[in-house]
C-alpha cells in the first residue's frame, strides 16, 4: 500500500496511506455504453507547457492532448460540452481560441459514430463597459451563434457578462433572448450560470433574488419553447433546480424542455430524480470523475438505482471540495486530477490558473479522489503528487 506525506490544515506534513482500489477501467475497444440520461461533460483544455509565451496573456494549447481528452470522454459514453467555462472561457481562453477549439473538436466528433457534442456561444469577445448597449450584446451573441451554426454545431447559449452589465431590468433580457432564440436554426440549451461561478453574473435575468429571476427565465423559455432544447442551471441549489424542473414539466408549453443539471454539489439526487421527473446532466465535475460517472449511469440505465448511488455518491465530497468558494477556480482541481490520472503530462494551465488553489487544497483533493476511487493508477498519482510537493519545497 502506497504512503505519501501530505500537508494538513495545521500546516504540517502527515503520512497518508492510499485507502481504496480504483474503479475498474471500462474497456475502450467496445461500443461506448448507452445511458437513459443525456450526459454532457464540460471539458478542459490542455496547456502547452513548453510554449514560449506570456502565460497570463496568451493561451498556448496542446491541441493533440486536448482532443485526446475528448475521445476519452466519448469512449466512456459521455457527451462533450465544448468551449464552456470548464475550458476557461473568459479565464484564459478567448473567443479566438474558442473558435479554434470548436473547429477541432467538431472535426474529431465527425470522425466518430454518434459522438455527442454541443458548443458554448456567448458574448465574451465583447468587454462589458458603460458604452455597451443591448444592441451590442445582441450583435455579439449573433456572431458566436452564427459561427457555431455554420459549422453544423449544436448551441449552448452561455450567460453574458456584457448583458448582466448593460441590462437595466428583465425587459432587456427578454429582448436579447427573444432575438437570439427566434433566429436560432435549431433548439439550444440555455445556460444560467450563477454568481458563485462568476461574480459578474449576479442579478442575471434582471433580479437579484433567484426565485424572482426564475420567473423571468421561465417566461422567456415558455414564449420560445420550440427553440429551447433545455436549460442548464448552475446555482448549486438542489431545491431551486427541482422547482424549475417541476415548473417546466407541468406547463404545456414547456413540457418537452429538458432540465440539465449544472449543480456540482447535488448531481446524484438530481440525476436520479423523483416521482415527478429527473435532470439530465451537463457538468464540469464529470471531467474529473468521468469513469465514475460512466459506471454509475450504466447502472442507472439498467434500473439499478442503488448501484448508481453506490458508485457516484462517494464522489460528492470530492466535487464539493473542487467547487468550493471561490467556485470559479474549480478548473484548477479538474486539471490537477487529469494530471494525477496521467491524462496529461504536466500541471500547467492557460492563464497560469494552476496557481489559483493552495497546496493544502490540492492535498485534500488527493485524499478525496482516493476515497472516491477516481485515481486510475494510485502509484502514478502518488509519484506525481510527490513531484509537485517537491516544487513547493514540501517533499
Amino acid at each position: 500500500m502506497a504512503t505519501i506525506n501530505l500537508p494538513t490544515d495545521a500546516g504540517a506534513l502527515a503520512p497518508y496511506a492510499i485507502r481504496n482500489e480504483p474503479l475498474p477501467t471500462p474497456a475502450t475497444n467496445v461500443r461506448p455504453p448507452r445511458f437513459n440520461r443525456i450526459a454532457y461533460s464540460a471539458a478542459h483544455v490542455v496547456a502547452d507547457p513548453l510554449a514560449d509565451n506570456d502565460p497570463w496573456l496568451e493561451a498556448a494549447i496542446d491541441w493533440e492532448k486536448t482532443i485526446a481528452f475528448r475521445h476519452y470522454l466519448w469512449d466512456l459514453g459521455l457527451g462533450v460540452a465544448e468551449a464552456m467555462d470548464t475550458a476557461q472561457r473568459g479565464m484564459g481562453l478567448d473567443w479566438q481560441g474558442a473558435q479554434t477549439l470548436i473547429r477541432r473538436a467538431l472535426a474529431a466528433a465527425e470522425g466518430r459514430k454518434n459522438a455527442l457534442i454541443a458548443f458554448g456561444a456567448g458574448t465574451d469577445h465583447l468587454a462589458p463597459g458603460p458604452d455597451v448597449t443591448i444592441d451590442d450584446v445582441i450583435g455579439a451573441y449573433e456572431e458566436q451563434v452564427e459561427f457555431v451554426e455554420k459549422l453544423g454545431g449544436r448551441v449552448i447559449l452561455m450567460a453574458s457578462r456584457a448583458l448582466a452589465s448593460a441590462a437595466r431590468g428583465p425587459d432587456d433580457y427578454a429582448r436579447v433572448y427573444e432575438r437570439i432564440l427566434t433566429q436560432a436554426k435549431a433548439p439550444v440549451i440555455i445556460h444560467w450560470l450563477g454568481e458563485m461561478f462568476d461574480p459578474s453574473l449576479g442579478g442575471y435575468w434582471g433580479r437579484a433574488d433567484h426565485m424572482e429571476a426564475m420567473d423571468i427565465c421561465f417566461d422567456i423559455i415558455a414564449d420560445h419553447a420550440d427553440k429551447v432544447d433545455g436549460i442548464k442551471i448552475s446555482l448549486l441549489s438542489k431545491e431551486k433546480e427541482i422547482t424549475m424542473r417541476h415548473r417546466l414539466a407541468k406547463a404545456n408549453a414547456t413540457a418537452a424542455v429538458r432540465m440539465y443539471t449544472g449543480d456540482d454539489f447535488n448531481y446524484v439526487d438530481l440525476i436520479l430524480g423523483d416521482e415527478e421527473g429527473y435532470s439530465h446532466a451537463l457538468l464540469g465535475i464529470f471531467d474529473a470523475i468521468a469513469p465514475a460517472a460512466s459506471a454509475a449511469l450504466t447502472r442507472l440505465a439498467a434500473n439499478d438505482a442503488g448501484g448508481f448511488r453506490d458508485v457516484l455518491a462517494p464522489t460528492v465530497p470530492l466535487a464539493r471540495h473542487i467547487f468550493k468558494s471561490p467556485t470559479r477556480f474549480y478548473k484548477t482541481g479538474v486539471v490537477f486530477l487529469a494530471y494525477l490520472n496521467g491524462l496529461q503530462d504536466h500541471f500547467v494551465m492557460i492563464g497560469g490558473q494552476q496557481s489559483a488553489r493552495s497546496m493544502a487544497h490540492l492535498a485534500e483533493l488527493f485524499r478525496l479522489a482516493d476515497a472516491a476511487r477516481v485515481l486510475r493508477d494510485p502509484d502514478l498519482a502518488v509519484d506525481r503528487m510527490r513531484r509537485l510537493l517537491a516544487v513547493y519545497g514540501a517533499a
